[in-house]
């Protein structure tokens, strides 16, 4: 029922219209409407649209579970549907309800196990590159090692035995371009679209082998039925791929390279890590579901890692009716900006927000229970990220495997700064100095 104008709720906020896009300065202003308003923020933008700027986290978890249905996606997305098409990431309604029913069971925890050999093979390439870097003196560059581990590693998992016959031609990789360029920019979009006609020509060979045997994420989409027994059509089946190609790469490339930067940087929790690593895996014959699961102290780094740095900084939702929160009401239409960045970074929320502390995710003594968190790096509610266990299942395999063959030091003393784009990077690479660890 629509809210009368009177009696409706309307959070404080700036007279002026504001400029909001995915950028830096969008960041700032809302930290700074923050810290002038409070964690509610009424605005409107300056192409006249009614917005609000939310923080407090009862009302992302009660916006983002108990009433995602009266949201919609909200601004931003036209840019990520321009690369990605309609997959699960930009679709709405009926659509996005479908096709999250058909892929859900390829990220089952059975499933996702069965890739741990190949998690384990892109990692053990990963080592063999910064062992020749250690025995020479040499510096490697964290970033770019990370999105070729990363963009390896999701391309091995979605075509199986086709990324060798199919996509590897010598030493060239038709989607290295996503690991070259960080821009998300027209270019990069007409890049992905290139790529559409090779995974179709691997869809084609693959349906005319009759591949039965094969074990991989594309295997599972074309196998995946609707209720009424329904396949993807081809358009779907390549946006969807591609969503998952674009982001099971960047996700973990991203985190991966934070975390390495921040081992660097903290000793005490490189070693922590170390000697649950030793403990639990010895060596990797004995890497299992088992014994990645054992790895608490690993889950809790890679979770503060995400606190600090969420791969997507910055989500939208549009109100598609009015609807009221705890103390304020959204009329239908309004674009509403949720910032896990700002959220994760609040001082209300958490103790010395900028501080690195892996122990704020203790099972034990973490500052929260796990379903209570204000803590949303993979979003929250039905539409949470289904590759969340995927990407901390490979990180884990990674950190796990590497620190125990490495100690990593920082080239220089310089902090990254942000690069903050679709998603959360370093503005510049992360040189790092391997040293082989005895």
């Amino acid at each position: 029922m629509p809210l009368p104008e009177e009696t409706r709720r309307i959070a404080p906020g700036p007279k002026q219209p504001l400029a909001v896009g995915i950028d830096p300065d969008t960041l700032e202003c809302f930290s700074a409407l923050r810290q002038q308003y409070g964690n509610v923020v009424n605005l409107t933008t300056s192409n006249g649209r009614k917005a609000c700027f939310i923080n407090d986290a009862t009302d992302v978890r009660k916006l983002l579970v108990k009433q995602h249905a009266n949201y919609k996606k909200g601004p931003g997305f036209e840019r990520v549907k321009m690369l990605l098409g309609n997959g699960l990431i930009v679709s709405d309604g009926t659509t996005w309800r479908r096709s999250r029913r058909m892929i859900q069971p390829a990220f089952s925890r059975q499933n996702l196990h069965r890739l741990i050999e190949i998690m384990t093979s892109c990692a053990e390439k990963t080592s063999a590159r910064w062992e020749a870097a250690a025995e020479a003196g040499e510096t490697i560059d964290v970033t770019q090692d990370m999105s070729e581990f990363s963009l390896e590693l999701i391309l091995r998992c979605i075509f199986g035995v086709d990324y060798e016959r199919s996509i590897v031609v010598g030493d060239q990789n038709p989607f290295e371009f996503l690991s070259k360029e960080s821009a998300r920019d027209l270019r990069v979009v007409m890049q992905v679209r290139d790529t559409r006609e090779l995974i179709l020509r691997i869809i084609r060979e693959r349906q005319e082998r009759g591949d039965d045997d094969a074990f991989d994420f594309l295997s599972m989409y074309l196998a995946a039925r609707d209720k009424d027994g329904v396949r993807f059509t081809d358009k779907e089946l390549l946006d969807e791929l591609i969503t998952l190609i674009v982001a099971g790469y960047e996700t973990s490339a991203g985190t991966l390279n934070w975390a390495w930067f921040l081992l660097a940087t903290h000793p005490e929790v490189e070693q922590t890590l170390l000697d649950e690593a030793k403990s639990c895996l010895g060596n990797t014959s004995e890497m299992d579901q088992q014994s990645i699961a054992d790895m608490i102290y690993a889950q809790q780094v890679l979770e503060e890692t995400l606190r600090l740095y969420p791969p997507v900084w910055l989500f939208t939702r549009r109100a598609s009716v009015d609807d009221s929160l705890v103390n304020y009401d959204m009329a239908e239409g309004t674009d509403i900006y949720l910032s896990p960045y700002v959220l994760h970074r609040s001082e209300e929320y958490w103790a010395n927000p900028d501080q690195f502390n892996p122990e704020r995710f203790s099972p034990e003594t973490g500052t929260y229970k796990k379903g209570e968190r204000p803590y949303f790096p993979f979003s929250l509610g039905p539409r949470r990220c289904l590759g969340e266990y995927f990407s901390f299942l490979e990180m884990k395999v990674h950190l796990g495997l590497l620190i125990q063959r490495f100690h990593m030091t920082l080239a220089s003393d310089a902090e990254p700064a942000l690069d903050l784009g679709i998603n959360l990077r370093t503005s510049e690479s992360v040189i790092l100095r391997p040293e082989r660890r005895i």
